[in-house]
């Protein structure tokens, strides 16, 4: 492929974990003294952006992934806000590819849009997308992505999305959601969890789909470097143990996103404590919270 520039070596060297002590947009005592962007836009590493919704715009506040490769960029997940008045998802992404595309010029770049699943505060923006040029939206429903994945024939099996040079291993792992998605990438060693990991609150809708999937992450996990573990949203404060209520606005006190491979363990291993009446069980930085 004749790029115009020099090819990006996505490959070739074990990936490093790069510090993550982002202050991350995290809400304002009240709606009318925020000044924070709609969008927070935190570079990882030249090719790879952390996307976090302003709470203000939405409570949930949930985190997006937007990767780069030679031939296509992919965003997971789309946010909580349809209104791209309120929530300008399309315009942040495009100003970021076109600043990257200035520094890694090619012709006839792509878009790809997955999603971790398919709850509404994750495909929300979906429509902003519909009618942008070289643009592929997979849709979250679980017959539409599960053929896309092909884990419609084979649910065990690591799917590969090739961005062009960088492709990232895909995994079908419900529990949370009937059809929920874990992302690895390989170069930066980045393990996307969505909503099945990250500290806060674990709405488990399938215990025993939820615990299979745990299994397979850890012997996943083990298998390859994971620099950190990066899902959706945070919920607890830094106290360990308590988290924000539901719906709350404004979070000054959030611990780091980011988890590390252990926490699948002791997730998995908190899974053994469950009782039968579907209480939640607090941990130090996670809530299991099991309901039908």
């Amino acid at each position: 492929m004749d790029t115009g520039t020099h090819p990006i070596d996505f490959g070739g060297t074990p990936p490093r974990a790069r510090p993550l002590d982002v202050r991350w947009i995290h809400g304002s005592p009240s709606a009318k003294h925020n000044t924070d962007p709609d969008i927070q836009v935190h570079a990882y590493d030249e090719h790879t952006f952390v996307l976090r919704q302003n709470k203000a715009v939405h409570y949930e506040a949930p985190f997006l992934f937007l990767l780069c490769g030679e031939e296509r960029a992919v965003l997971i997940d789309t946010g909580a806000t349809e209104s791209a008045e309120f929530f300008p998802l399309r315009r942040v992404v495009d100003a970021t590819l076109a600043d990257w595309l200035d520094r890694h010029p090619r012709d006839g770049y792509e878009l790809l849009v997955l999603h971790t699943h398919g709850h509404g505060d994750h495909v929300a923006g979906d429509g902003q997308f519909a009618d942008r040029p070289r643009t592929t939206v997979v849709s979250a429903e679980p017959a539409v992505a599960w053929r896309y994945f092909g884990f419609d024939a084979d649910p065990e099996a690591v799917a590969r999305v090739d961005l062009g040079g960088r492709v990232l291993e895909c995994l079908a792992t419900p529990g949370h959601h009937e059809a929920a998605v874990t992302y690895y990438d390989p170069p930066t060693g980045l393990l996307l969890t969505g909503d099945t990991v990250y500290p806060g609150r674990l709405y488990i809708q399938d215990v025993p789909a939820f615990t299979r999937s745990m299994d397979r992450l850890i012997e996943f996990a083990d298998r390859r470097p994971v620099t950190h573990v990066l899902g959706c949203h945070i919920e607890m404060t830094t106290e360990p143990g308590v988290d924000y209520p539901v719906r709350t606005t404004y979070q000054p006190d959030e611990p780091p996103l980011q988890l590390t491979p252990a926490h699948l363990r002791r997730i998995r291993d908190a899974l053994g404590d469950l009782g039968d009446d579907g209480s939640r069980r607090a941990h130090s930085d996670f809530v299991l919270c099991p309901h039908d």
